[in-house]
């Protein structure tokens, strides 16, 4: 059995979303009705939109209608590629198609779709219609369109109701976008299946080999480290993996040196950008952020104590282990300089006097709420200073690697 069939109905559209690489699309189920979330945290409009994980979903109540209107049940099938989504009046097939597009292979008959955008004015046109907004819609269909309707649903909100008539090879496209312009071509939706399948049939084949008991959950850790990832955006410079597109949207620091140490084993680059995309921010004075977000990064924090933010260094470490997979000595030289600013930052601006470097901010130790805080910073600790010590043997180890 394929990695693909491994996974079928893994991913349920309750706890877990259908996504694919790169996007900040999550589509989820909630009873009878789909919706849409976007992975992005848009501080700028928190107080319109509320906070990135409470906010309501860019599209929500998405039913599917029969040809007289009335609301139809449905039936999931997922796989990593696709999701199908079966009615009555047929089966609804929905694919990636890029980042910021979802193509719906759609039966032949007479059926439509009711479903509230997130937007403040739309306006439709013989092919759908597009709504814009904080973030810009569009809906486009090769069917037969007998009635499409938009109309305010509220306060920065507008109601579709869309009917089709539909042959087979129809297809309808959802694109959600930060930018002015849509994606509005109508592909051969069988095509973008097969694409879909074959490349999420290549990264499964990539992996390393596991012995059989362990498949189950290595297979979906493998769906999870490429669903996870998210495109470049702002100060989001590189693809890099998210803890979690729902909960925690943006990079920490030392996690994305451990999905580097996964990555090195299926793509040098994706591996290399995961230890790029903080390097990329580094502050004049040496220091590494903390966390990288669309908007800015994270290097100091006022709570629960007023001070620099980062997170221990283990970055010629995990350079040192993607160099041991890929053996790029290019990649070393570009990270050898960064990597000493970073590890003089520490020694610079951190000691304590008596030769060994201090905690000034717990978040700095990756063990944010540990009670070993508890009688205040800043902290001369264990830890820290051994991951300083394999540090300096990882860098002698560079240093004479590259000359």
């Amino acid at each position: 059995m394929s990695a693909i069939e491994n996974l079928r109905n893994r991913i349920n559209l309750t706890g877990i979303p259908f996504t694919d690489r790169g996007s900040r699309l999550l589509l989820f189920r909630e009873g009878g009705e789909l919706f849409i979330r976007l992975v992005e945290r848009w501080v700028r409009w928190e107080n319109k939109v509320g906070h990135y994980r409470k906010r309501p979903p860019y599209i929500e109540r998405f039913r599917f209608l029969d040809g007289d209107g009335e609301p139809l049940e449905f039936t999931t099938e997922t796989f990593p590629h696709v999701t199908r989504l079966t009615t009555p009046s047929g089966t609804f097939d929905w694919v990636f198609w890029d980042t910021e597009t979802i193509v719906v292979r759609l039966p032949a008959g007479s059926y439509g779709f009711r479903f509230v955008a997130n937007g403040d004015k739309g306006a439709t046109d013989w092919r759908g219609g597009t709504v814009r907004g904080v973030r810009n819609f569009a809906y486009t269909t090769s069917a037969r369109i007998r009635d499409n309707v938009m109309e305010q649903a509220g306060e920065g909100l507008v109601r579709v109701h869309l009917m089709l008539e539909a042959s087979e090879g129809d297809a309808l496209v959802l694109n959600i976008t930060p930018r002015l312009g849509f994606n509005r071509v109508v592909p051969d939706a069988s095509q973008v299946i097969e694409e879909a399948r074959a490349r999420w049939q290549a990264w499964f084949d990539a992996a390393p080999p596991v012995r059989p008991e362990y498949r189950s959950h290595y297979e979906y850790a493998w769906w999870v480290m490429r669903a996870g990832l998210l495109s470049q955006r702002f100060y989001f410079t590189r693809e890099a993996m998210t803890p979690s597109k729902i909960h925690y949207v943006g990079v920490w620091h030392w996690d994305q040196f451990f999905h580097a140490l996964a990555y090195r084993h299926v793509d040098r680059k994706l591996a290399e950008d995961q230890i790029r995309i903080i390097t990329d921010h580094q502050r004049d004075d040496g220091m590494l952020p903390d966390a990288v977000h669309d908007e800015g990064t994270i290097t100091h924090l006022e709570k629960p104590v007023d001070a620099d933010v980062t997170k221990p260094p283990l970055g010629a470490w995990a350079v040192l282990k993607v160099y041991e997979k890929t053996g790029s000595l290019d990649f070393l030289k570009e990270m050898y300089e960064p990597l000493v600013r970073w590890h003089r930052w520490w020694w610079d601006y951190n000691h304590d006097g008596d030769g060994l470097c201090e905690y000034r901010h717990p978040f700095s130790s990756g063990l944010d709420d540990s009670p070993l805080w508890d009688h205040g910073m800043p902290v001369t600790a264990p830890d820290l200073n051994t991951y300083l010590f394999i540090q300096k043997e990882s860098l002698a180890q560079i240093a004479t690697l590259i000359g």
